[in-house]
């Protein structure tokens, strides 16, 4: 059950980022120090081959409320996602990426969505989705026209109508988060698709809010990551169709 002390937990997949977490976690409490909400941050680390985990757990003497989960073993960024939401104890529950290129203070646009009776609001960078999204800093046309053509292959197999389903900033209620991740199978990149379509398929109520998103182009995604992605949303829906995640 959450702590009904703590309002917010944001849970950040770690993998080999000692490099650009303590510029993250900082400007995550820049942003807390000036809201009246309590919060948790939580570092969920991936089976880093660097020293993420050392770095994560020396900051908690400067970052407030920081919590590190210290994962060995790299079984992939959904399932470091996902130990972090059902470890957390916040009513609502994001994660966000350790890059900030969505930053924290999108989560002030979320909060309305969630007063509305959302139960899951996520960040969009396609117009399609939210008018005003955008990136300050696109990625290359390669990698757009990737996205692109996946997108619609995503929508035709999983989830229906949303443009942009791998954007790195989703937040939840503490239920929606406990029956989502607890059903969830996907341990890379796939796993945001599979937690909107759970979230389509239990009946979820989903807000978009548009993103300001600045790519890094430091990002750990390679081609072999989309192509994991797509056969990945054909394990969703064959998971959908034969009932093994037990709606």
């Amino acid at each position: 059950m959450p702590n009904s002390d703590i309002y917010l937990s944001v849970i950040v997949p770690a993998y080999n980022e000692a490099e650009r977490l303590p510029k993250t976690l900082r400007r995550f409490q820049e942003y807390f120090q000036s809201k009246p909400f309590s919060y948790e941050i939580i570092v969920a680390a991936d089976g880093p081959s660097d020293n993420t985990i050392e770095i994560a757990q020396n900051m908690a003497a400067e970052i407030k409320n920081l919590k590190v989960l210290e994962r060995r073993q790299n079984r992939g960024k959904g399932h470091a996602v996902r130990e972090g939401m059902l470890a957390a104890q916040g009513r609502i529950r994001l994660f966000a990426d350790a890059d900030n290129s969505t930053d924290i203070s999108h989560f002030d646009k979320m909060r309305p969505l969630f007063d509305k009776g959302c139960d899951v609001v996520i960040c969009s960078r396609d117009e399609k989705d939210a008018p005003g999204a955008k990136q300050a800093v696109p990625q290359a046309w390669p990698k757009r026209l990737l996205g692109n053509m996946g997108n619609l292959f995503i929508q035709f197999m999983a989830v229906r109508g949303i443009w942009d389903t791998q954007c790195g900033f989703k937040a939840f209620r503490s239920a929606a988060a406990q029956n989502i991740f607890s059903r969830a199978r996907i341990n890379r990149w796939g796993f945001d698709i599979e937690t909107l379509a759970l979230a389509r398929a239990l009946n979820y109520k989903i807000g978009i809010i548009p993103a300001n998103w600045i790519n890094d182009p430091k990002s750990h995604v390679k081609f072999s990551g989309y192509l994991q992605v797509l056969w990945e949303t054909v394990k969703i829906r064959w998971n959908l169709m034969t009932g093994r995640y037990k709606l």
